[in-house]
């Protein structure tokens, strides 16, 4: 038994490494962007936005690391580092679309990058 830890940046790469295995044409697709780990960082969200993207996120599996004074709102905005598999960010976009503030505005961003991810 040997163990790899596997670079995977893409999902091209994703679906590369998954047909290796064998694994059967129509798992491929499903499993591809599970694959791939994204780590975005987002500069000057509102502390109150910041929140609901780390619910969302949390709820999927991912994790957005935030200002400790953002839980409070203490302060008015924070930088904020997400985390997350594409599968994962594709989740949140869709629920980051029908969110207040500049959610929707975010999830078309996030969309952009994710598409050629």
């Amino acid at each position: 038994m040997n163990l790899e830890i596997l670079d995977i940046p893409n999902l091209q790469s994703a679906k590369e490494e998954i047909k290796k295995v064998n694994a059967s044409p129509a798992s491929i697709n499903l499993m591809a962007d599970k694959c791939v780990f994204k780590v975005i960082k987002l500069q000057n969200l509102s502390t109150t936005a910041a929140n609901i993207l780390k619910q969302e996120f949390l709820s999927k599996g991912g994790e957005v690391a935030v200002s400790e004074n953002t839980v409070n709102c203490r302060d008015k905005y924070t930088d904020c580092i997400m985390m997350g598999t594409i599968r994962q960010y594709k989740e949140v976009i869709k629920k980051l679309k029908i969110q207040p503030l500049n959610l929707p505005e975010l999830a078309e961003k996030l969309e952009e990058i994710i598409k050629t991810s």
